[in-house]
């Protein structure tokens, strides 16, 4: 499509629903953050244009959509900026989107000068809103280059608004590639390792540990350069910051040999997880996640290992076609709704297996029966889908979290390899048992995936003086298949009734500690929350050195004041043990 030879009002009549590919877009594209939601009639134009394969997505918009965005908002530039599962929004009175450091360190340096609060936020994929501010946002979506790249050591040097994608294509040209991978590739590398995000394997630790260098520019002293060797505790803090300590714009990282992995996915019984088979799965796997299935025994089991040179994978025979592996999911979908039938509706043929189960929820998301139904049909689904599959790392790695959803994230101890203590399944036996109990109408699946630790004292896997220790972290999760705003907030309600089974119960018992960008602020008892945290994790020495890099807490929202309130005592007098932490970032 050649857009130099065409109107943009007929590029627009050609997108049948503007909002929603502007939506999509608005995720995946750097465009989206400056422009925000801007009404349908750019909404086509600027989905198009995104999508458009020869337009530099870099580049400004055209004259025709800046007067279009102008026409809507009155002449003035709003941002509008929604998360990736679209449960939280802000609306910022002040945006900022520099494309350089010295751009970003005159921001800073303005915003401290005023005391004007400045957030910084990646790809706006926290499921609770961690980067969001009303005040001041500063998006580094333009500060992507990648630097430097070091062959000989494995190490790669990248703006921190590099997308994950991004880098591991780059890399892949090179024979190499990251250590380990989370679920979603479209992370900002800054985001991805302030909030020590995680993929899974009981040797692996989450990506924060892999950081070795990082550029860090903050309000009271200017642009910091740490590395374990330089400010090496001060690094360890700031490796999982949570944009707290200063905006990291730079990351030094080390790197792997690219790889292929060999993928085997199985349905197992639960009963038959024993803590010897369990044990097993851990020690010889590389990468092991569990999907449980509530109201079922069936618990889909992925493990993936690195694939030897010279070897070819197992042959498995395919037992199931595409439409045969769906049919469980298509049979339940025209029962409950005898037009929704495959055979003789084409929309409903193309819908893959989450997208057909995101319809059932849809169904009757409360209904503890219609949900056990749906996962019955998924569990049959994941039985029917059994098999192997052979991919890059970054490929096999990342999955399908699914549509819109709330979601609860937490860590906890389990033992070490050698000597396990069994917490992991005895949180899930008692998870499932209590979801029963209540009668949660809770969907599948909840993940579970297994860490080393990290020596960053702020992720919630921290070795806590036990570098061997094996951390398990297990997701629940409500998905919001609808746009009805009333049930929306019914789903919302029934899910932080949910979450109480986890954090009131399950948290204290097993040493749990929340995912930084999965604890939900606002549904919270803030003191009770800001308690434990305080009891995990060295607060005081990360409070210190806040007020020392960020005297007037101009990098804090709602969530990091609420978490770790500060006092405004001087740093110096009221935190000693931190002098030593903040010796070297101290000296002018």
């Amino acid at each position: 499509m050649d857009t130099s030879k065409r109107g943009y009002a007929a590029e627009a009549a050609e997108v049948d629903t503007g909002l929603q590919q502007l939506e999509e877009a608005r995720r995946r594209s750097k465009l989206w953050q400056r422009y925000g939601i801007l009404g349908a009639a750019a909404a086509g134009v600027l989905a198009v244009l995104i999508y458009q394969k020869d337009l530099d997505q870099e580049s400004l918009l055209p004259e025709a959509l800046e007067k279009a965005v102008e026409e809507l908002t009155g002449g003035k530039e709003e941002h509008h900026l929604f998360n990736w599962s679209n449960t939280h929004e802000c609306r910022p009175k002040r945006f900022f989107q520099p494309e350089t450091q010295e751009e970003l360190e005159t921001i800073m340096k303005e915003a401290h000068e005023k005391g004007e609060k400045l957030r910084c936020m990646g790809s706006g994929l926290s499921p609770n809103g961690l980067p969001f501010s009303d005040e001041g946002i500063v998006s580094l979506a333009l500060m992507d280059k990648i630097k430097y790249l070091d062959l000989q050591r494995r190490r790669v040097t990248v703006e921190a608004g590099t997308r994950v994608e991004q880098l591991t294509d780059e890399l892949r040209q090179h024979g190499l590639t990251l250590m380990n991978y989370a679920s979603i590739r479209e992370q900002s590398i800054g985001g991805f390792i302030q909030v020590s995000a995680h993929g899974t394997g009981a040797t692996v630790p989450p990506v924060d540990e892999f950081v070795v260098g990082l550029k860090l520019v903050t309000p009271g002293k200017g642009t910091i350069t740490l590395s374990r060797d330089e400010n090496p505790e001060l690094f360890n803090l700031a490796r999982v910051g949570l944009g707290a300590l200063g905006i990291v714009s730079e990351v030094t990282l080390q790197l792997a040999p690219a790889h292929q992995l060999l993928e085997h996915t199985f349905v197992m019984s639960a009963k038959d997880i024993t803590e010897r088979r369990h044990r097993k799965m851990l020690q010889n796997n590389r990468h092991v996640r569990y999907m449980w299935i509530p109201y079922t025994d069936s618990v889909v089991v992925v493990r993936n290992n690195p694939v030897k040179e010279g070897t070819k994978p197992p042959k498995m025979r395919v037992t199931y076609t595409d439409d045969e592996r769906r049919e469980p999911l298509r049979r339940l979908l025209k029962e409950a709704m005898p037009d929704q039938d495959a055979a003789t509706n084409e929309e409903v043929a193309a819908l893959s297996g989450t997208q057909l189960r995101d319809r059932l929820i849809a169904h009757n998301p409360l209904d503890k029966d219609w949900i056990a139904r749906v996962n019955e049909a998924e569990a049959e689904l994941w039985k029917r889908s059994e098999g192997y599959r052979v991919g890059w790392s970054d490929q096999i790695l990342g999955f399908d979290c699914g549509g819109e959803q709330w979601v609860l994230e937490v860590a906890f101890p389990t033992g070490t390899l050698k000597k396990p203590s069994g917490a992991d399944l005895g949180f899930m036996k008692e998870l499932m048992q209590q979801i029963e109990e209540a009668g949660v109408p809770a969907p599948s699946p909840i993940e579970q995936r297994w860490t080393a630790s990290s020596s960053a004292p702020m992720s919630p896997a921290a070795a806590r003086g036990r570098p061997d220790t094996v951390h398990s972290w297990v997701g629940i999760i409500m998905y919001l298949p609808t746009e009805e705003q009333a049930q929306r907030q019914a789903i919302t309600d029934s899910f932080f009734e949910y979450c109480k089974l986890v954090e009131g119960k399950l948290m204290p018992k097993y040493d749990a500690a929340e995912h930084w960008a999965k604890i939900e602020v606002p549904h919270l008892d803030k003191q009770a929350a800001a308690k434990r945290i305080a009891s995990r994790y060295p607060v005081e020495v990360f409070n210190a050195a806040r007020r020392e890099l960020d005297p007037k807490n101009i990098l804090a929202n709602d969530i990091i004041d609420s978490l770790m309130p500060r006092s405004d005592v001087p740093s110096a007098d009221a935190d000693p043990p931190a002098r030593e932490v903040l010796a070297a970032a101290s000296e002018e």
